[in-house]
């Protein structure tokens, strides 16, 4: 048997010659006599081998979203980007497989945006509907001064505020023994560092920590324990202190962080009276930075920023287990109305009012079949949700109307075809997202 290189060329080959016949118009004789030596070719190759296999795979790290999930996605994003455009955010479009970015106008007192960040994050939080959850906030100045009062090598900073921040997930004991077995922190600087980082409360805690003689004594940690306490006031008047909870153990891994940094968590509630709510995982973070825009400037100059990230794709998945575990119908489309007929041979007058209904900014479809019962219309939009139904048959274009139909209350009346399109605005209007 010859090579399987070879009898691909010879297939290849036998194909173009057939292909050749065909278009010469030759003799059907002589075009059968080519196939079959064209197909004798094929079997030797086995089946189905001499044919390309294409096989469909989205790329690594993405997901295909059904109607159903999409419709979730829409609706968690207007919720997010219409609290970030209410505080005056604009739109910046980013590389593919990065989302959104939004920035908002930088103020001359550096906490207001930190707060306002926070408020924003609260907000979103909250209209989502999620769940109850906590924001922990700190500053990296303060664990910068406390890892060097605690007796911390400066070259030990980072990778013992790395040990720190696992301590949403791992016990105390855990974490010391990382920093010690691990990372060769004396036994005696990991204590201290632990006196410190399991406090956790509001602004008394600042302020007891302002008192602290050691603590106090570092410029970085006094510096950063004064901006706490300014934000705690921000966070006051902006009435969401009460969600807010300054935890020494936040450590945030980014080396960019400059100042304030702040995580938001889930909680779940306590499994026996008198303890405190568990965090379940992270939905949103940010922080300020105020030296990495300089990196990229060719003068290197300081430009004050803060960032707020909103953990999307996260808080997709608890909507989506939420709306199933409750068994929720979610709307896939946002049509208004189902232009329908009552009797057959009106697909030119449903295409024609469907059409009007269009051109004037209605949310409408119809049923593609030429004469759909109208029983079916009917089930069509209860299974889609649809609110309303405009019903047309020969009496109602005898008189000029539209009989309007409300899917769920199953009520009728008859709309003048010209107060059509005011009357489906008025029923379907929605009061806009107040988050």
């Amino acid at each position: 048997m010859a090579g399987r290189e070879t009898l691909e060329e010879l297939v290849r080959l036998q194909g173009e010659r057939v292909r050749g016949l065909k278009q010469q118009k030759a003799s059907t004789e002589q075009i059968e006599e080519e196939v079959a030596k064209l197909l004798k070719l094929k079997a030797q190759l086995g089946p189905d081998e001499g044919k390309h296999k294409f096989v469909l795979k989205t790329p690594k790290g993405t997901r295909d979203y059904s109607p159903r999930q999409m419709a979730v996605r829409e609706k968690v994003f207007d919720v997010i980007i219409s609290c970030f455009k209410r505080h005056g955010a604009e739109v910046i479009d980013t590389p593919v497989f990065e989302l959104k970015d939004f920035d908002i106008a930088g103020q001359f007192d550096p906490m207001i945006p930190d707060a306002e960040c926070l408020k924003i994050m609260c907000e979103i939080l909250s209209s989502l509907q999620i769940g109850d959850f906590l924001v922990k906030v700190n500053d990296r100045r303060i664990l910068d001064g406390l890892f060097a009062i605690c007796g911390v090598p400066d070259t030990k900073f980072r990778t013992i505020c790395s040990s720190v921040d696992k301590l949403d997930k791992m016990s105390w004991e855990e974490v010391k023994n990382e920093m010690v077995g691990e990372k060769g922190l004396a036994p005696e600087v990991a204590d201290r560092i632990g006196d410190y980082v399991q406090q956790h409360g509001g602004v008394s805690l600042v302020e007891q920590l302002l008192q602290d003689p050691k603590l106090s004594q570092n410029k970085q940690a006094l510096e950063g324990l004064g901006d706490l306490k300014l934000l705690f006031e921000y966070l006051t008047l902006f009435g969401v202190a009460d969600k807010i909870s300054f935890d020494l153990s936040l450590a945030r891994g980014l080396d960019y962080y400059t100042g304030v940094i702040y995580e938001a968590v889930l909680l779940q509630p306590p499994a026996q009276a008198g303890e405190e709510p568990l965090g379940v995982g992270s939905v949103a973070a940010g922080g300020r930075y105020d030296g990495l825009v300089g990196m990229f400037d060719p003068k290197g100059r300081k430009v004050p920023c803060v960032g707020l990230s909103i953990g999307v794709e996260r808080i997709f998945s608890i909507v989506e287990q939420r709306l199933e575990a409750l068994e929720e119908k979610v709307r896939t489309t946002e049509t208004q109305v189902l232009v329908a007929s009552a009797q057959k041979k009106l697909l030119e007058e449903r295409l024609k009012l469907v059409s009007e209904l269009w051109d004037a900014g209605i949310k409408a479809e119809l049923l593609y079949k030429k004469n759909p019962k109208l029983l079916n219309q009917l089930q069509y939009c209860e299974e889609a949700g649809i609110p309303l139904v405009a019903i047309i048959g020969e009496q109602e274009l005898k008189d000029g109307v539209v009989k309007l139909r409300s899917v769920t209350s199953r009520e009728e009346v008859d709309v003048r075809r010209e107060d059509l399109v005011e009357e489906i605005k008025r029923r379907t209007s929605q009061p806009s997202c107040t988050c």
